[in-house]
């Protein structure tokens, strides 16, 4: 007699197969993957995933991850300063992807080379959310096109016109000699901490 599944073990089966492979599982493979011979049981559980949020169908009605596939339990708030003692207590869930991206269809991911924003918390090696099309105002930190060189740095305008300024005072201004063009601004940071 097979075990009973919950509706989190099928999630976590279906987005560990989505993270390995780049991609959702057919039915097929969901059938594999549930160990069953059923052709109904994929479609019933792909019903429920998407009744939760967990899996959605685009426009064209193939699967993909929901904005509660990624989210985490958001258990409550730490204090960085003092110790200060509090119970654990699952408040919430939080998907990343909700947190981060107003409008995921407009924003992507770049990977960040260089110290010049370390002041404004931004490292080397951290991968920044930018969204395209946003509105733009001086400090912002944004994505630049500036005389054909692309830069992650604050935009900043005094009576001379734009200019961009980094966070770091070992790297001057830049004052465009051309066009200063915008690719984006960010709107958040991943920091993938190694033990």
């Amino acid at each position: 007699m097979k075990e009973k599944r919950t509706l989190g073990q099928v999630a976590r089966k279906i987005m560990h197969f989505y993270r390995e492979r780049r991609r959702m599982p057919t039915y097929s493979e969901m059938a594999v993957l549930l160990d069953t011979p059923s052709k109904g049981t994929p479609q019933f559980w792909v019903k429920r995933l998407v009744a939760e949020g967990i899996l959605e169908k685009d426009e064209r009605g193939f699967l993909k991850p929901g904005h509660s596939a990624f989210a985490l339990p958001l258990l409550g708030v730490v204090e960085a300063g003092l110790p200060a003692f509090a119970e654990e207590s699952r408040r919430d869930s939080l998907s990343l992807a909700e947190y981060l991206l107003s409008r995921p269809e407009a924003s992507f991911l770049l990977r960040v080379s260089g110290d010049s924003m370390t002041e404004a918390g931004i490292r080397e090696g951290d991968l920044v959310v930018v969204e395209k099309g946003h509105r733009t105002k001086p400090g912002q930190i944004i994505l630049a096109e500036v005389d054909g060189q692309w830069t992650l740095k604050f935009l900043r305008r005094d009576e001379a016109g734009f200019y961009l300024e980094a966070a770091n005072p070992l790297y001057p201004a830049i004052r465009p000699r051309g066009e200063l063009r915008v690719g984006g601004v960010v709107t958040g940071l991943f920091r993938k901490y190694c033990l």
